[in-house]
């Protein structure tokens, strides 16, 4: 065999392989910033646990006789903290959480003298900082699912998934729906 030919052999084998190894190793490292990102998303989320009990205890020094709203609150917040299921499953209970601390800032509006407490609005501003940041983390990691199933669902590089067992379906988008803002209805 010449030179020639053996160059021509090794290109048409070592392309081949080295594009196998490239695609492999991208969809290892996009699985794992994947993870990274839920990693952060769940960090976030464990935040906004820990300052809702203090920001509903605030509440209730004001507002006693409105104890279902906090309530409600509370338990959800501890449902979502459970929660350790798919992001899919996670983000039904984190959207009805979000819709009840709507109602919790709704109950404000009815209280002046809570609205005007230097606690409350501290915990209320670090929930909402911790809010963006869940959201932002959120893009982030579903960025990341977006790339995922490009990859493993475009062609050539779904042939090299396929054959190393990354589906396209392994990671889910972690979705929570926005929840409609209500007028705040205020009476004295």
């Amino acid at each position: 065999m010449s030179i020639a030919a053996l160059i021509i052999v090794a290109i048409l084998i070592g392309f081949p392989v080295l594009y196998l190894i490239v695609t492999y190793n991208g969809l290892v490292a996009i699985r794992n910033h994947i993870r990274d990102a839920w990693a952060n998303i769940d960090t976030e989320l464990k935040r906004r646990y820990d300052l809702i009990p203090n920001l509903v205890e605030t509440a209730k020094g004001y507002a006693k006789h409105e104890s279902e709203t906090l309530e409600k609150v509370i338990a959800l917040r501890n449902q979502c903290q459970q929660n350790t299921g798919s992001p899919a499953q996670q983000a039904t209970t984190e959207k009805l959480l979000v819709s009840s601390l709507n109602g919790l800032f709704a109950l404000a509006e009815n209280y002046p003298d809570l609205k005007a407490n230097a606690n409350f609005q501290q915990l209320q501003q670090e929930l909402v900082n911790t809010e963006d940041r869940i959201q932002s983390s959120r893009r982030f990691y579903n960025g990341n699912v977006r790339e995922y199933r490009n990859k493993t669902q475009s062609f050539p590089s779904n042939l090299v998934a396929g054959m190393f067992g990354f589906p396209p379906e392994a990671e889910e988008f972690f979705e929570v729906e926005p929840v409609e803002r209500e007028a705040v209805k205020v009476q004295f």
